[in-house]
């Protein structure tokens, strides 16, 4: 490599314009548009809810086609470790802004009455919650065939989580199969082999399962279809809407944006997650984005316009999530859901 070239790789923008600065300042010369751009650009940490897939495409469009860079910022997105971690994430300051479960959104602040964080831009619009099971040990898409059965999930995860809440409307209640703790990256093993009946997935993310288990095997139960109807994984943000509320704002109207292209045609965004992760295939990605789409568009997006959640549906979201985990307190759905930070309705319309 080249010294000059290595000079030029290494140095950072803030270190460029600074140098700029030092250059320019003694002979009285002005920095160009660009260099003032670097040096104001807002640095934004934004943390997934998991790795990097489909799922969040359109955040990977927003940054490779400069959506957050022209709103004055300097994203860099991290993978996560789960959609309620994402929220302990922001809540201590390590990130802005973070994919987070809104049932889990709840309970937090049922427990730190006085934190910041709150949700403001709906991604998930219904959460994508479900049990798979094999059709071959009698399961199939009435919940009732689950009795007596094994069920692997995570110990911390928002589809085991929030069983209860299906549950409350089912004969048999919440013991009404076993639960088997396995690693997340165990689960497709564990149903291959047969060691379960059945285990939770975010739907989208069973692309993986149905890729070695053919999808007629297969029975998926939705909790939407026992009639529980929850808003799933929302952009969550702390301390950056007191300190940086325009840049809060900024990163909605840029993701927002990219989300908007990203449902009227996936391809650009799917090549921008392939970029950030090489590994991916493509075939599989298109698969998991259209079961995502049907969790981002429904007749509640189209209706009311993407990132916005009905107040009455909030309510007894909280409500649900309160009783169910036995609260000391129930969190007023405002405190939750923060919609002053939303694009105008306009920009966020959306077509089916």
């Amino acid at each position: 490599m080249q010294r000059r070239h290595f000079l030029s790789s290494s140095l950072s923008a803030t270190a460029l314009s600074t140098v700029a600065a030092a250059v320019c300042a003694p002979l009285g010369l002005a920095l160009s548009p660009a260099v003032h751009a670097q040096r104001s650009l807002v640095p934004i940490k934004f943390t997934l809810d998991f790795r990097v897939t489909s799922q969040t495409a359109p955040f990977f469009l927003a940054l490779a086609k400069g959506y957050y860079r022209d709103e004055g910022l300097d994203v860099s997105i991290d993978v996560g470790s789960g959609s309620v971690a994402s929220i302990t994430r922001v809540a201590s300051g390590a990130y802005d802004l973070g994919l987070g479960d809104l049932s889990a959104l709840a309970e937090f602040h049922a427990q730190n009455p006085a934190t910041p964080v709150q949700a403001i831009y709906q991604y998930y619009n219904r959460a994508p919650f479900v049990i798979i099971g094999r059709r071959d040990r009698g399961i199939t898409e009435d919940f009732q065939s689950l009795k007596g059965k094994k069920v692997a999930a995570a110990a911390v995860e928002s589809t085991r989580r929030c069983w209860p809440m299906v549950a409350r409307s089912l004969p048999g209640g919440a013991d009404l199969f076993e639960w088997v703790t396995t690693d997340f990256s165990a689960r497709d093993n564990v149903m291959v082999r047969g060691d379960v009946d059945a285990a939770t997935y975010f739907h989208d993310s069973a692309v993986s399962l149905f890729a070695r288990i053919p999808r007629k095997d297969l029975a998926v139960l939705d909790y939407g279809s026992a009639g529980l109807h929850l808003y799933g994984n929302a952009l969550v943000a702390g301390k950056l809407l007191q300190d940086k509320p325009d840049a809060a704002r900024a990163f909605l109207r840029a993701s927002n944006r990219a989300l908007r292209e990203t449902l009227a045609n996936p391809e650009a965004a799917l090549g921008a997650v392939k970029a950030r992760e090489p590994i991916l295939n493509l075939d599989v990605e298109r698969e998991r984005w259209a079961i995502t789409r049907q969790y981002l568009l429904t007749a509640e997006t189209q209706a009311s316009g993407l990132g916005a959640v009905q107040p009455a549906v909030l309510a007894r979201q909280v409500e649900e999530v309160a009783t169910v985990f036995n609260l000391p307190a129930r969190p007023a759905p405002e405190r939750i859901f923060n919609a002053a930070f939303l694009p105008p309705a306009a920009d966020r319309k959306v077509a089916a």
